[in-house]
């Protein structure tokens, strides 16, 4: 399985704070059948440039890469791109995408969307070089209108839930009803440390096994593989 989103480089962001916790973070995602991890240190535009955000990563994945053992998962580095009014025309955006795919990872704010908003997320997702991966998009949920949802799916904008989703009670039924339904097609951990914030991935897919069954999980894993190798 693949986690979609973590925060597993050393020194990044507010995650991982060294290799030490990296590697611990990167076993725990082992023990969990995790097979792939995707690295998505936080990209604030405000605060850098692209450039200077992608030298930074290049060089925490070279530290982690050098401690990494042999059966390790697979790392594919990314960003968790924080949303801003006009991100549409940074030219350099496609720079952010997951290693190896056309998938960028979006978070948006914890508000409701404004019609610019909107349409800005429906013009990037016409552009043929990305395609749209809303982070965490359980936190939005009650903020956005049915409609909203609606329209950004018809645009192949794709949704990317926390294992939390999964594994809390009272979030547990919406999270599955969305999974069921096809409107989440990809399940991060988005972890930080090994203490307040591990991941909790294995959970949800156990969880989400026990409910749809062993081909189910095997459908998920599919089609993220399949999305990760599209350019």
């Amino acid at each position: 399985m693949i986690d979609w989103h973590s925060h597993i480089l050393p020194g990044m962001d507010d995650g991982s704070r060294d290799t030490k916790e990296s590697i611990s973070l990167i076993d725990m995602q082992a023990s969990q059948g995790i097979s792939a991890v995707i690295a998505t240190p936080h990209f604030y535009a405000n605060d850098e440039s692209v450039e200077s955000f992608l030298n930074r990563r290049e060089r925490a994945y070279g530290h982690l890469k050098a401690e990494l053992s042999g059966n390790a998962p697979e790392i594919r580095l990314g960003a968790e791109v924080r949303y801003y009014q006009g991100i549409s025309r940074l030219a350099e955006l496609k720079d952010l995408r997951i290693e190896g795919s056309r998938l960028l990872l979006l978070e948006m704010p914890m508000s409701t969307w404004t019609e610019y908003m909107i349409r800005e997320l429906v013009e990037l997702s016409g552009k043929s070089s990305i395609r749209i991966v809303l982070a965490h998009v359980e936190r939005y949920l009650k903020l956005q209108k049915h409609a909203v949802w609606e329209r950004l799916a018809e645009r192949g904008v794709l949704m990317q839930a926390n294992a939390s989703f999964f594994t809390s009670l009272p979030s547990r039924r919406r999270a599955m009803a969305l999974l069921r339904d096809g409107n989440i097609q990809f399940i991060g951990s988005d972890c930080h440390n090994t203490t307040s914030r591990p991941p909790k991935i294995g959970k949800a897919l156990e969880v989400i096994e026990k409910k749809f069954g062993r081909d189910y999980i095997r459908k998920i894993n599919e089609y993220g593989y399949s999305q990760l190798a599209k350019k």
